[in-house]
């Protein structure tokens, strides 16, 4: 099957589904049949994630979680298979900061891989470093998913038609990727810039395999899923929550529970609505416009720059010695 790469850009007029912001990843999924198609969920223990993994083996799919803790994947395998008829879930570890971890999913992987979410991520956590010296949040949301992707694209391509879906956020329009400082090592510490340009990387990413990979029938896209709250802000306010909704639609995000956090996700993994859509960032569901600046809505214009995103991959792989 060939992919048709769309590559947004501010003259291009945005996809569209039925769906909106507040449909959830059941509404997406209904009719949608995945046996013998097998997926993987990054982060699936927990927030959006449950909630992926669940759309996906509801409608058939063998799901892997993907997860630092065990403990907390086998209770939400468990949960799934009590509450989804016929689920297949299974738990496998990973820890998107440690190389070793990542390398070793990947050489534990046999046979095709259909659907890969990269949900995981961490927020606004500290300064901390990796081993190698890299700041956590790119390290994670960005270097993290990019060895998993690129690892397992001989699985994806063995699939034929396979989808990788990037989920970023709204606040990568705080930040672009600062090249010539990626690891906070000359400019001070700063989390929401940090996590900015992790989640600028992760759209990036999409519009770079997007190209790379069209001929192996791979399409790649981001999203923003929302403002849901879980434990990925567990390292902010404890009233950050509160006084962002107090917002309103001022800030442009639109808030939703996991349900409806996981609807994008399921979209952009699994619909047949985008089939052929590849290198674009998705939000409530639709194509987001490009914008220059702002805060909630759009997709920034640096995120979806061609040039930036062909030196981030060499950046990227320069870093993990691929």
């Amino acid at each position: 099957m060939t992919q048709t790469t769309r590559i947004t850009t501010p003259f291009t007029t945005p996809f569209t589904t039925p769906f909106n912001g507040q449909s959830t990843a059941a509404e997406v999924m209904e009719g949608i049949d995945l046996r013998g198609r097998r997926a993987i969920v990054t982060g699936g223990a927990s927030g959006i994630g449950v909630e992926t993994a669940r759309a996906l083996a509801a409608a058939g799919a063998e799901v892997t979680i993907a997860v630092r803790d065990l403990d907390a994947g086998k209770r939400t395998a468990d949960d799934i298979a009590a509450t989804t008829s016929g689920a297949s879930v299974v738990v496998a570890p990973l820890d998107l900061a440690d190389r070793a971890s990542v390398a070793a999913f990947v050489a534990a992987w046999e046979g095709p891989l259909h659907i890969l979410v990269n949900n995981a991520g961490v927020m606004a956590c500290p300064e901390t470093r990796t081993p190698e010296g890299w700041e956590l949040q790119f390290a994670t949301n960005h270097l993290g998913h990019f060895a998993l992707a690129t690892g397992l694209r001989p699985a994806l391509a063995a699939a034929g038609g396979a989808r990788v879906v990037s989920v970023s956020s709204s606040a990568h329009l705080r930040s672009p990727v600062v090249f010539d400082d990626i690891h906070f090592n000359e400019r001070p510490y700063d989390p929401w810039l940090a996590y900015g340009q992790s989640k600028t990387a992760n759209v990036l990413f999409a519009v770079e395999a997007a190209r790379r990979w069209a001929g192996d029938g791979i399409a790649v896209n981001a999203l923003m899923p929302g403002g849901i709250p879980t434990g990925l802000q567990r390292h902010l306010e404890p009233d950050y929550i509160e006084r962002r909704r107090a917002l309103g639609s001022s800030t442009g995000v639109t808030w939703k529970n996991t349900e409806q956090g996981a609807a994008t996700s399921v979209l952009l993994a699994a619909s047949p609505l985008v089939e052929g859509v590849s290198g674009c960032y998705f939000e409530d569901n639709q194509e987001a416009e490009v914008v220059e600046s702002g805060e909630g809505r759009g997709v920034a214009a640096y995120a979806v720059d061609p040039e930036a995103a062909t030196l981030l991959w060499q950046v990227s792989a320069d870093l993990l010695d691929l």
